[in-house]
């Protein structure tokens, strides 16, 4: 039996595949060079990376945030993973994932065939939203996870449903609910209503969800805007809770915390992971608990980060 390099449509193929990999020649120019017809100069480029004649090296920081996904996906098991550059001089904790979400959403937005798109809340969100560029999708359906009115009766700001709604024109779906009930027994009866039981079941169909990732810290953004006091935060910490999800918190094992402010949470249940596409937004110190805990359990099986956060996360 010949050897690899006794095997004449080997030396083409490695030929073909300098050709156009390392002198940057097209398809057409190979043909040409090497004698034969443009499907033959096609098929030796893809032998000789099919044979690993060819070894590719992307000298470029992307670079590594596409090992850090790879890994990510692995590593957690999960559908879909974004890694973006991190800037080391920023403490922000929307720039480079709010302009790949958009990227994603937007690719979502642009299929043909009609989705549910199921959107959560918070500041990162926001940022992505406010990234999309104007668009006319009359097929699809966006249905908000969570209610849009603060603890004061005004229009959550960080609700992002009829600003998505009004950019990309499609049919919007809102929870006409606050955040957070007052008590069990009130989210029991505003989840009865009929106005509000199809948006719920809507929420239950999606095709993919984007969501942020709340921290519980001294800062934690159910704080922050209102939606729990102080001392419903401080009973949350006691409890394990590390992160937040449209409301839902839960501990570094990715259960929801029992009581407190979970039995009085006005959001829909986040869809299912095995039938669709839920996405976390998410970056930061601050945040690692919170996504650690839901990558390892599976709350989402979708994550945009940054380099930083994924080596973090890889790590712990």
């Amino acid at each position: 039996m010949s050897s690899r390099s006794e095997n004449p449509r080997l030396d083409e193929a490695a030929r073909a595949g300098w050709l156009y990999y390392v002198a940057g020649n097209t398809q057409d120019q190979i043909a040409t060079k090497l004698g034969v017809s443009r499907q033959t100069a096609q098929r030796l480029v893809s032998l000789a990376m099919s044979e690993g004649l060819i070894k590719v090296r992307v000298d470029h920081p992307i670079a590594n945030c596409l090992d850090l996904a790879a890994k990510l996906r692995s590593r957690f098991a999960l559908d879909l993973v974004e890694v973006t550059p991190s800037d080391p001089d920023s403490s922000s904790t929307t720039i480079g994932i709010a302009q790949a979400a958009a990227a994603e959403i937007e690719k979502w937005l642009r299929s043909p065939e009609p989705i549910v798109m199921a959107i959560g809340t918070g500041r990162t969100l926001k940022a992505a939203i406010e990234q999309l560029p104007p668009m006319e999708c009359p097929q699809h359906k966006v249905v908000s996870l969570t209610g849009n009115i603060s603890p004061d009766g005004s229009a959550a700001f960080y609700n992002v449903i009829f600003t998505m709604a009004d950019t990309i024109k499609a049919r919007s779906f809102p929870m006409p609910l606050p955040a957070i009930a007052s008590s069990s027994d009130e989210r029991r009866m505003l989840h009865g209503q009929p106005l509000i039981q199809p948006t719920l079941a809507l929420a239950a169909q999606a095709d993919v969800t984007f969501v942020g990732v709340g921290d519980m810290g001294p800062q934690a953004p159910l704080y922050e805007d209102g939606f729990i006091t102080e001392a419903e935060l401080k009973a949350l910490q006691k409890a394990g809770a590390v992160g937040e999800i449209v409301g839902w918190a839960f501990d570094r094992d990715g259960k929801l915390i029992e009581g407190i402010t979970n039995d009085r949470v006005a959001s829909a249940p986040l869809p299912s992971r095995e039938r669709s596409l839920v996405v976390a937004l998410a970056m930061g110190e601050r945040k690692l608990p919170g996504i650690l805990a839901a990558i390892t359990r599976r709350l989402v099986n979708g994550l945009i980060t940054d380099e930083r956060t994924a080596a973090a996360l890889l790590a712990g």
